[in-house]
């Protein structure tokens, strides 16, 4: 009995779409480029050999082997770093997108990306937003001391609850991190700490103390941020008492 052959699926080669299309000069922006089109060849994967394009309006094709009648080549020119091709000229389309220079010297704009980007963004804004408005003031204020510094510390509520706004529109990316950081908040309630002398930094960078008696609470790792150091040790069993008795001293 003879065996029954397969069928062979040739899959199909993906369609040209019909749209409107922009490009634009990647590193230069004159007046006006003018992009060569005569004397340009690709290799054409297909038919394994190079093949000659050129641009004319009054053939269907870019390849010249395929050119019938008369050629009447046409130029090409970037209008201040911009070109832009409607969908009624698939030749001059398919042309640069067959290009030598094509993403070297000019890349075809992707609006469909841009809006995908534009998307993604717009909703990490929200995100952001939404979480900085129901952010409660000492976690707002941990996230923004990270970004503008000291200077938090004389700012109303107010005006730390309008920059953390500011931030998270502008930084959604940076806010949503910092805002997922636990020991952030560990962080600022040690700067507070000491800017009211609850606790003691000494001098050296080299130790904490309590303001009131001046008992040593910890040592500071060599080479380590003070403030980091204690935020670590805050989450320790010795720390956490002491963060606890902080904690009502700085709501008092």
């Amino acid at each position: 009995m003879a065996k029954k052959q397969e069928k062979v699926v040739v899959p199909e080669k993906p369609q040209w779409e019909i749209k409107d299309r922009s490009y634009v000069l990647i590193d230069q922006a004159p007046l006006g480029y003018h992009l060569r089109t005569q004397n340009v060849f690709v290799f054409d994967e297909e038919k394994g050999y190079e093949r000659e394009i050129t641009y004319s309006r009054n053939q269907r094709t870019i390849f010249v082997d395929e050119m019938k009648g008369d050629i009447r080549p046409a130029h090409v020119w970037f209008r201040d770093g911009y070109l832009f091709v409607p969908k009624t000229n698939v030749t001059l389309q398919k042309l640069l997108a067959a290009h030598p220079l094509k993403d070297k010297v000019y890349y075809e704009v992707d609006n469909q990306a841009i809006a995908e980007n534009t998307i993604d963004l717009l909703e990490l804004e929200l995100e952001a937003m939404t979480l900085a408005s129901s952010m409660d003031i000492d976690h707002a204020e941990a996230v923004l001391r990270s970004e503008v510094g000291s200077v938090v510390s004389k700012m109303s509520s107010k005006e730390i609850k309008r920059d953390l706004l500011l931030f998270a529109r502008t930084k959604p990316v940076l806010f949503l991190e910092l805002a997922s950081d636990d020991s952030l908040q560990l962080r600022n309630i040690g700067i507070r700490a000491v800017e009211r002398k609850i606790i003691i930094l000494s001098d050296d960078q080299r130790t904490f103390s309590w303001g009131e008696t001046g008992r040593k609470l910890m040592n500071i790792p060599f080479d380590e941020n003070p403030y980091s150091a204690l935020s670590s040790w805050f989450k320790t069993d010795e720390g956490l008492d002491v963060l606890k008795s902080v904690e009502k001293r700085l709501n008092s």
